[in-house]
């Protein structure tokens, strides 16, 4: 692979989506992996799903996802997202249908199951640390 680059030069990694470092290449870092990655794109799928049990004054099962101290919290079932582990965050086995079949239940529990689109990117966020400005309720 080192060889391979080196006949592109700087300008051609660059256009591959790479950054060199002091004789290594490293993979630009992961757009999910900054604040305003949940602000644009995980925060409204919440908005639309979620906020209305988990959200503004609603906190059912304990759980507040409007705010990063609410998430990391946790509800009743203890924390909703572990950062970095999407197989181990309740949230994502939950609105993958995954979870528990009961308490907590799938969610949304009464809707339609969230889109595959929507549940890769709450995913993707999760796995790049769950990444979320301190107050992220506006």
């Amino acid at each position: 692979m080192r060889k391979l680059l080196v006949g592109f030069g700087v300008a051609g990694v660059a256009l591959l989506g790479w950054t060199l470092r002091v004789g290594t290449v490293q993979a630009a870092q992961d757009p999910a992996a900054s604040p305003q990655f949940y602000t644009t794109r995980v925060q409204p799928i919440f908005k639309e799903h979620c906020y209305r049990c988990h959200g503004g004054f609603n906190h059912r099962g304990g759980l507040n996802l409007a705010t990063k101290a609410g998430m990391m919290k946790g509800g009743h079932d203890g924390p909703a997202v572990i950062p970095g582990d999407p197989t181990k965050s309740l949230l994502v086995r939950l609105i993958r249908h995954e979870g528990p079949a009961k308490d907590p239940m799938p969610m949304p529990p009464k809707l339609p199951k969230i889109s595959d689109a929507d549940i890769a990117t709450v995913t993707q966020w999760v796995k790049a640390g769950a990444i979320m400005p301190d107050d992220a309720r506006r």
